[in-house]
């Protein structure tokens, strides 16, 4: 399963989020360090169903009348300060926590009330640009230190005769999240002496940088923007990585109305609609988040989700069935299982992530909307419905 980290500074939000993106219990406050283990929850990207485009809807339980919900892990981990590098406030255990993460959401108090170290000051006295950079420096210099602590044994390594570059790197920085290929692109990328004896702290900070930078892309969450300034949503966006505004608070609310049947309303929704009585101030609270939702398109819960996983990993859904013409699997179920895969993909690759069993025994697959069988090279698209032919079916 993907895993999404929430990263930031304290009290900008991320726990907020959390809880609207999963409906975890976890503690909400508005303080330094809400959060001081990491909370592991599931949440859900949003794509259309298949299903749309036969006559009944499929019988998912991840399906609203054609709305797909793909799971994800959700992670959200202890509010980063500078230095956090250096183990300031629980910087280590936060940076630990990062690295089996594939794409970080950096959740940004866009209404400037929360200073450097997440204290609260008055709304809009603190730059919010200043975070937009502020968790990847953090995350390079911990990751420099330690290729810089562990750079000896890279040094040794290199005394062998049969010594490579690319298996002693990938040896160091398993335990980071990368794999072979990162490690290899990274260091096509850049220029660097053949005896490691001969590197310097600027290539080793190179080499953590851009593999950072390959492994754990950030997007920026632009959050309390139904109290932000505008003038800091647009500084934000000047930045250069994608952002979404948000109003967690915002989503909480609406997820906790529609638990109650107060609202009509599924995550990634632009509007919501009112079905139960409600007080003066509750009816006021929630027009003031449909405000918000029609300036941004939503409460950007759902849509920073969505950035992370199809947008910055460009992932697509694919969803395998054994029966190619009613699109069920072994007991009738309509398309029960979406998996979530880099694009470029092949049916090979689809049979892998279902189980490794069935990648091996792979004989064939069947475009299930064409009924007609396609080669083992053949690059799957978002929405493809594929049967998967092996002998280990």
């Amino acid at each position: 399963m993907l895993s999404v980290a929430l990263a930031g500074k304290p009290n900008a939000g991320k726990s907020t989020f959390f809880k609207a993106a999963t409906m975890a219990e976890v503690d909400v406050g508005n303080y330094p360090f809400t959060t001081i283990d990491p909370n592991r929850g599931v949440s859900h990207v949003r794509t259309e169903c298949p299903c749309l485009d036969r006559d009944e809807r499929c019988d998912s339980d991840n399906c609203r009348d054609g709305k797909r919900y793909v799971p994800i892990e959700l992670l959200d981990v202890a509010g980063l300060v500078p230095g956090a590098h250096e183990g300031r406030g629980l910087g280590n255990q936060f940076l630990d926590a990062l690295t089996d993460a594939d794409v970080i959401l950096n959740v940004v108090d866009a209404a400037g009330a929360t200073d450097e170290e997440g204290e609260p000051v008055e709304v809009g006295t603190y730059d919010p640009t200043e975070e937009a950079t502020f968790i990847e420096e953090e995350m390079d210099r911990w990751l420099a230190g330690i290729v810089d602590r562990n750079w000896e044994s890279v040094e040794r390594k290199s005394r062998s005769p049969d010594f490579d570059i690319d298996e002693a790197l990938h040896d160091l920085l398993t335990g980071f999240g990368a794999d072979e290929y990162d490690v290899t692109a990274t260091l096509r990328g850049m220029a660097y002496p053949d005896n490691p004896r001969d590197w310097t702290d600027d290539h080793r900070e190179t080499l953590a940088r851009d593999l950072r930078a390959r492994t754990k892309p950030i997007v920026l969450v632009a959050n309390k923007v139904d109290i932000a300034p505008e003038e800091n949503v647009e500084a934000l966006r000047q930045t250069d990585k994608p952002v979404v505004p948000c109003t967690a608070d915002g989503e909480l609310a609406l997820r906790n109305g529609a638990e109650a049947g107060v609202v009509d309303y599924d995550p990634g929704d632009a509007d919501f609609e009112i079905l139960g009585d409600l007080s003066e101030s509750q009816q006021r609270g929630l027009e003031t988040i449909r405000g918000t939702m029609a300036d941004h398109g939503g409460t950007g819960v759902q849509q920073a989700l969505n950035e992370a996983v199809y947008g910055l990993l460009d992932r697509i859904t694919a969803y395998p069935v054994q029966n190619e013409s009613k699109w069920t699997d072994g007991t009738g179920n309509v398309l029960p299982d979406a998996f979530l895969l880099p694009r470029g993909s092949t049916p090979k690759d689809l049979a892998y992530a279902v189980h490794s069993d069935i990648g091996e025994g792979y004989l064939h697959a069947v475009d299930a909307r064409a009924g007609r069988r396609i080669g083992e090279d053949h690059e799957l698209e978002e929405g493809d419905v594929i049967k998967i032919v092996s002998t280990a079916s």
